[in-house]
This record gives C-alpha cells, sequence and structure tokens, in this order.
C-alpha cells in the first residue's frame, strides 16, 4: 500500500515508525513531516488543510490510505473530500469532528445522552459570563469553545484568575475561537486519557495514558501541549473502562450516528476519575500528542492493521494484541516553552541514539538546517520514548536517551510518571 500521513510533529513521527513496521506499507509520505520523519519516509511539501489539494496528490501519487493526524484538517473537512474522492482515510468528518471543535457541542450530546460530565454554560455576552463567574465561585474552568491548538483552557483556582482568562477570551486572544466561551464546574479527581477506534457502528478500545500538561515539575506551572505521558493509565482500571465505555464512549456514538453523522475515526476521551467513576473531562478526534507516541511504541505494526480495520468498516472483527508492558515519553522543549522561546538552536547527538523497538526519538519541532544540522523548529521539540516490562524501566530507558541530546537551549521535566512510580 501507498500511505500518507498528513501531519509533522511527534504523534505523526511516532504514527510513521509504526506504520513503516507493518509489511502492509509499500511507499509512506509524510506532509509536511520534520526532520526526524524525514529519516523513515518521504516528505512532502503539500497545505494539509486544503482538501483538494491533498485529494490531487493523493491521486497524482496513487495513494491508497490516509491518516490524517492533526485535528485542523479535520476541522477543514480533509476527510470529507477524501471520501467523496474515493479515497481511504482515518480521520471523522468535519460535522462528526465538532467533538473537539466545539467544546459546547460535545456537552450537547453529552446531555442528549445522559454521558456524564462537568456542570456548563455557554456564553457570547462577556458581561453575562462574569456573572455567571462571581455567582459559581472558584475554582471554576474557562474554555474557549472553538479550536485554539491546545492553549484555550484555564483552570482557574480564584476569581481574578476567571476574571482575566475571561479578559483575554473575549478580547481575541483566541481568535474566532473565543468569541464563545464555556464555563465549567472544576471536576475533582485523577485525569486519564482512553482511546478507541470508530467505525460508525462499532467501537474497539485502542489504549489508555496519562500525560502531564504543565510545564513545572510535580505538574505545577501553565498548560502546555503535553510533557510527557505514559501507558497504561493506572488509574484506569479494567472496570472503570468498562463504565467509561457503557456510560459515555457508547452512548456518544449512537448520539452521533442518531444524528445523521456518524463518527468514523479515533475518539480520545479525557476523562476525570473519581472514586472508581469516570466523567468526560472533553473528546479529541484524533491521537493525542505526546500520548500518541506511547500508544505507538506499545502497539507497533499492528497499529495499522486497526487503523485500516476502522476506516474499511470492518472494526467488529478486529482485536488489539496487547503485551504486559509500559512505555513512557519526555517531551524536551525549547527553553522559554510554552511562553516566547526561539527557533533555530542546533541539536546534537541525535545520530548516535538507539532506534529500536523499546527505545525511539521522536521529533515533534525539527528542521533540517542548510549545513546539514538538526535544527529546533517548535516550542516541543523532541519525544524520548521507551518501552518496558515496567513503568520504572520505561522511564529509565527514556531518561537514557535524554541524557544522550546535546541541547544547551533545550529543557525537559524529569518527573514523568511520578504519580504512578
Amino acid at each position: 500500500m501507498n500511505i500518507l500521513i498528513l501531519g509533522g510533529g511527534g504523534r505523526e513521527h511516532a504514527l510513521a515508525w509504526a506504520v513503516k513496521q507493518n509489511p502492509k506499507c509499500d511507499r509512506l509520505i509524510v506532509a509536511p513531516g520534520n526532520a526526524g520523519i524525514a529519516g523513515i519516509a518521504e516528505i512532502a511539501d503539500l497545505d494539509i488543510v486544503d482538501g483538494g489539494a491533498v485529494c490531487s496528490f493523493a491521486e497524482e501519487n496513487a495513494v491508497d490510505f490516509v491518516i490524517i493526524g492533526p485535528e485542523a484538517p479535520l476541522d477543514a473537512g480533509v476527510a470529507d473530500a477524501l471520501e467523496a474522492a474515493g479515497v481511504l482515510c482515518l480521520g471523522p468528518s468535519a460535522a462528526a469532528a465538532r467533538l473537539e471543535s466545539s467544546k459546547s457541542f460535545t456537552k450537547e450530546v453529552c446531555d442528549a445522552c445522559d454521558a456524564p460530565t462537568a456542570g456548563w454554560a455557554r456564553f457570547t455576552d462577556a458581561e453575562a459570563a462574569r456573572a455567571h463567574v462571581e455567582q459559581q465561585g472558584a475554582p471554576i474552568v474557562i474554555k474557549a469553545d472553538g479550536l485554539a491548538a491546545g492553549k484555550g483552557v484555564v483552570v482557574a483556582m480564584d476569581l481574578a484568575q476567571a476574571r482575566a482568562a475571561l479578559d483575554e477570551m473575549f478580547s481575541g486572544a483566541f481568535g474566532a475561537a473565543g468569541a464563545e466561551v464555556v464555563i465549567e464546574e472544576c471536576m475533582e479527581g485523577e485525569e486519564a486519557s482512553f482511546f478507541v477506534l470508530c467505525d460508525g457502528d462499532n467501537v474497539l478500545p485502542i489504549g489508555t495514558a496519562q500525560d502531564h500538561k504543565r510545564v513545572g515539575q510535580g505538574d505545577t506551572g501553565p498548560n502546555t501541549g503535553g510533557m510527557g505521558a505514559y501507558s497504561p493509565a493506572p488509574v484506569l482500571t479494567d472496570a472503570i473502562a468498562d463504565l467509561a465505555m457503557a456510560q459515555i464512549i457508547r452512548p456518544t456514538v449512537a448520539e452521533m450516528a442518531r444524528r445523521g453523522t456518524p463518527f468514523r475515526g479515533v475518539l480520545y476521551a479525557g476523562l476525570m476519575i473519581k472514586d472508581g467513576q469516570p466523567r468526560l473531562v472533553e473528546y479529541n478526534v484524533r491521537f493525542g500528542d505526546p500520548e500518541c507516541q506511547v500508544l505507538m511504541m506499545r502497539l507497533g505494526a499492528q497499529a495499522l492493521d486497526l487503523m485500516l480495520a476502522c476506516a474499511e468498516r470492518r472494526l467488529e472483527r478486529a482485536r488489539v494484541n496487547w503485551a504486559d508492558d509500559h512505555a513512557l515519553t519526555v517531551v524536551l522543549a525549547a527553553r522559554g516553552y510554552p511562553g516566547a522561546y526561539e527557533k533555530g538552536s542546533r541539536i546534537g547527538g541525535l545520530s548516535e541514539l538507539p532506534e529500536t523497538s523499546a527505545q525511539m526519538c521522536f521529533h515533534a519541532g525539527t528542521r533540517r538546517g542548510a549545513d546539514g544540522s538538526t535544527q529546533a523548529a517548535g516550542g516541543r521539540v523532541l519525544n524520548a520514548t521507551a518501552r518496558g516490562a515496567t513503568l520504572r524501566e520505561a522511564r529509565d530507558l527514556a531518561y537514557a536517551l535524554v541524557d544522550r541530546v546535546d541541547w544547551p537551549d533545550g529543557f525537559c521535566r524529569d518527573d514523568i510518571g511520578w504519580r504512578a512510580l
């Protein structure tokens, strides 16, 4: 098969790494890719949110299967365009992708199918939103309704922080994404990520993970896109996963089908777990980043078979073959992230790193310099990822990779996995 992966981050490098291992993959293209992906796949210069351009490229290159990594192409309807062109694709329609692109839409779906989630209210008027916050008190959660690249959520621990978040959103800091604001109760518990594949009717769980959103040690400081992750999530036991499937995920999938917008693709449920009961925090409609890195490390070549079964709507016969293992990834980020940071710093030591089924350094934000060097090209730059028989072994192997990276302008947390360990 000729396979095209859309995206250029650590998630897409991990997807490409897993897909490449499967003998079904003859030719692998990633657009736009990055310096690390270029070592295992062809790189294409392609506007991945332009459905017409993606379809033309697929036709010209005899692409058999397209895997859409990030949320922006899904929101833009690229999956719809590919389906209309007869190209097999992993990713939901734009209508179904509203489960991520509109937080208020997700809340409406949850209300319609009685899926447990936080109490909420939606506002387009700043004064009304402020009045609601004053009435509810803190802690309270303020969310930009639309896509804000993982930055449109503030867990306000006091009223001053809540007011500042509302001022920021309604002043246009997140563009159209913040024109509508969702305000939620602050749920207590431990958060975990549950990943399933859906083909419109059938649902197949494909893994659990926990990530570290905050930039600082001990999960302190500003939220980021994720500073590390591990799989499986100890808090998400089989019993709790069964509850989540019965009370949250299957009812959501049934409600989406009832609305005439069946969900087909990766559904990622962020769950808050307290006293053995899961409640939905949010949905994403693609693999998480950096959670995808630990899932792909554990799934390996079978990931392609599972994604194909989903796209071809034959999930009822698919099965996941899990090893009794653990995976952990550590994000190396540019100094200053998630605030202002510089691009272009050189990273050494990468060519000497092991690339095995137990240790991989996935590139998240890199580019190739004119002199052939690898340079930082984003905030989150590398994902030192490892697999072991225990979480501690996976952690030690991941940090062994970190220690061999020569990048004075980067930093990472040294406590990834601390809650589980």
